[in-house]
């Protein structure tokens, strides 16, 4: 294979000044206005205008760290794990064989399906997993929603 030692490029090519007016122009970077966003809030501010319009200014809100608030899960190995902690927080009660557990007054929102279910649960919280609800109806639990 040739080397090729010109550009394919055919636009411009056999000219002198290739648009820049005159031949010094086009040398070096000093016509060039400046790199990047350099001079959008001065020379270049009609192109900033036309094709960039949103690029200044603010825009949106974002709300206060110490306001937003995630959600807080956990799975249901962990609750099975442990059983004694939420007796002893007064969280959870026995009834028989049953174990009654009330996660709204813990302040968590959701529980996951992760872990194994070795009791009976009867588990209150404000969402389930669907992998969740069925581990625990298969040990002879149910998930209450609420």
């Amino acid at each position: 294979m040739v080397v090729r030692r010109e550009k394919k490029v055919g636009k411009q090519r056999g000219r002198r000044t290739y648009g820049k007016g005159c031949a010094k122009r086009g040398r070096g970077s000093g016509e060039r206005g400046g790199t990047g966003m350099s001079g959008g809030h001065k020379h270049k501010w009609s192109y900033v205008i036309r094709y960039m319009p949103d690029y200044f200014g603010k825009h949106g809100f974002t709300r206060p760290t110490a306001v937003r608030r995630g959600v807080v899960a956990i799975n249901v190995g962990e609750i099975d794990e442990n059983l004694d902690k939420f007796i002893e927080l007064g969280v959870a009660k026995r009834e028989g064989d049953k174990f009654l557990v009330d996660l709204t007054k813990l302040g968590i929102d959701k529980v996951l399906g992760g872990g194994r279910v070795t009791h009976q649960l009867e588990v209150t919280a404000k969402s389930f997993v669907d992998s969740a609800k069925r581990k625990l109806e298969e040990a002879g639990g149910r998930a209450i929603a609420g």
